[in-house]
């Protein structure tokens, strides 16, 4: 199969510069916010290297509006844009699905999702895959996938667990114990 011709775009948001790539079919690939134009862009192009830069499509306009709208904490669903997958998978695509379903503010374990897809506990680690492999994260909302017991787990992404805590975060979602009710001392 020919490769089709990727375009990208590089925008700021409040969480750092994004980068979006796409073609005739839909977006294939997205990047998460670094604290520069340059180093999004050169993360981006290494998973597209021919992507050329070009203005955003009215479509993508609203994407990317979208996307500035979550990083500035607005609850924003991102499960109806079209995406372009080829390459990735089956069961990976199966995955991402599934994934696409968990919506703002929930998160789901790698087992769960494993589980979901009729596949044993072994199948977890095919999910953490997945996850590192996800072209698109936060349109494939790869930050709401914890490992057991509700910990972190890993996260591939620039900035690692401290981005997809703040992103968890951004959707009212907080990890670990609630902190200890304040004592006061009666003197």
């Amino acid at each position: 199969m020919a490769q089709r011709a990727s375009k990208y775009h590089i925008f700021d948001t409040a969480g750092g510069y994004c980068g979006i790539a796409w073609n005739s079919v839909g977006i294939c690939r997205f990047q998460l916010p670094t604290r520069s134009a340059e180093a999004t862009e050169r993360n981006l192009l290494r998973r597209v290297p021919d992507a050329e830069q070009a203005h955003p499509t009215p479509e993508l306009s609203e994407t990317i509006a979208a996307v500035r709208r979550y990083f500035n904490g607005e609850q924003i669903d991102f499960s109806d844009l079209t995406l372009d997958l080829d390459g990735q998978d089956e069961f990976f695509k199966r995955i991402y699905a599934a994934l696409r379903r968990v919506g703002w503010g929930h998160t789901t374990t790698y087992g769960t999702l494993a589980k979901e897809l009729g596949a044993g506990p072994e199948a977890a680690r095919d999910v953490g895959q997945a996850m590192a492999k996800n072209p698109v994260p936060l349109i494939i909302p790869c930050h709401r996938v914890l490992a057991a017991g509700g910990k972190v787990g890993g996260f591939s992404a620039p900035g690692g667990a401290t981005a997809k805590v703040h992103m968890l975060e951004l959707e009212g979602v907080q990890l670990g114990p609630p902190e200890p009710a304040q004592q006061s001392l009666l003197l």
